[in-house]
């Protein structure tokens, strides 16, 4: 019987499987997604190229389709028309049939025709890459070569692989479950620090507060592994990074805010509206606590804290924005967190407004919050004056 051109041991095969199938992974990580979707590196034509011809041989994504897809799902996030979200369409949805809503998706003439423009449209995208099934067969016919019927096996992994990772695991776990390190408005979470398994691709909730990065890590802890080839491709010449996420950096607190104070906190409005709940959680826990008491009521104090800090309202049922109405009516305190929040978004939400104008809000902000009687605004307020560019 056919054993193929190269014999190994069984874990020879399980390695071969795992190297092939990264490939893809860095494959769509780099240029589909960072290049593609969001021009967030340039790259060269040797490993563009290499990247189109592995993605038509092992997964037959036509990249028009998949960048088109893709920016359709930043614009019209956690919404009916978000090709795969999970708050819209259930998580069960997302993770088991992600690839058949990507097919869907891929069939709409209108979102490849509005979010498709600016891919490749030479004559190897004409009339070689957009012929999905000549490039998967043809991957099949060099497994089967290669290994034997052990081969099929090797094919049908790579097959299910993006499939499985990429449409189910990242479109939905990434947007239900995981930690937070930007209050960016979607669902996106980071499933994991250490972006290994799915090319970096895990570290969501940092890709979609800042969408044109080429590197997905923010945190030291967190490692993106295809910020890693990125910069081998950078040290060879073959690549160079556009943008990256934005540290914050922070000075002596100044006695009055100006316009760099202002760009400095507009540039990094996602670590202050960050530490803008993480440093009014205390003042919401106590009042919420106290209103409980005062009524004998029973209170999801977890959900209550984060509609008051996060801005969720938007998205809450009839039955619970009256149940945050009834607290809020009863808490000044919890009422001016609300208010601030909405007044310290709309700094970076306000695009018709001048600089002068939102430095004069910027003033109004601080002087209100200083004002205000609340510790943790007070404390909060002096760390926006501290934020430097």
């Amino acid at each position: 019987m056919y054993s193929g051109l190269f014999e190994l041991p069984w874990w020879g095969y399980v390695v071969v499987a795992l190297v092939l199938t990264h490939i893809t992974i860095a494959s769509v990580t780099i240029f589909l997604h960072r290049h593609q979707a969001h021009r967030a590196l340039e790259l060269h034509a040797i490993p563009s190229h290499f990247f189109r011809f592995w993605l038509w041989l092992t997964t037959g994504m036509v990249t028009r389709e998949w960048a088109a897809i893709h920016r359709k799902h930043h614009a019209k996030c956690e919404t009916e028309e978000d090709p795969h979200s999970p708050q819209t369409r259930g998580i069960r949805k997302v993770l088991f049939e992600g690839a058949e809503l990507y097919r869907a998706e891929a069939n709409n003439p209108e979102t490849i025709q509005r979010y498709g423009h600016g891919t490749p449209d030479d004559w190897l995208e004409r009339h070689v890459y957009r012929r999905s099934v000549w490039g998967v067969s043809l991957m099949l016919i060099i497994n089967i070569v290669a290994f034997g019927p052990i081969g099929l096996t090797i094919w049908a992994v790579q097959m299910m692989w993006i499939p499985i990772w990429a449409a189910g695991v990242v479109n939905g776990l990434g947007h239900y479950v995981g930690y937070r390190n930007f209050d960016c408005t979607d669902a996106s979470t980071n499933l994991f620090p250490w972006g290994i398994l799915i090319g970096g691709e895990e570290l969501h909730n940092n890709h979609h507060s800042f969408a044109t990065s080429a590197k997905l890590s923010a945190k030291w802890y967190e490692f993106d592994i295809g910020w890693m080839y990125i910069r081998m491709l950078e040290i060879m010449g073959l690549a160079k990074a556009k943008k990256v996420i934005p540290m914050p950096k922070f000075g002596e607190a100044k006695r009055e805010a100006d316009l760099d104070t202002l760009q400095a906190v507009i540039t990094h409005r996602y670590d202050v509206m960050t530490h803008y709940m993480r440093s009014l959680k205390q003042t919401c826990s106590e009042e919420i606590e106290r209103l409980r008491a005062q009524h004998s009521a029973r209170f999801d104090s977890s959900a209550l804290r984060r509609w008051v800090l996060s801005g969720e309202e938007r998205h809450l049922c009839a039955e619970q924005k009256l149940q945050l109405e009834q607290i809020v009516r009863d808490s000044k305190a919890l009422a001016t967190v609300m208010a601030m929040r909405e007044e310290l978004t709309a700094l970076w939400a306000r695009s018709t407004a001048s600089k002068e104008q939102l430095l004069k809000q910027l003033h109004d902000w601080i002087e209100r919050a200083e004002q205000s009687g609340i510790q943790q605004l007070q404390e909060f307020s002096l760390r926006l004056r501290r934020y430097a560019v």
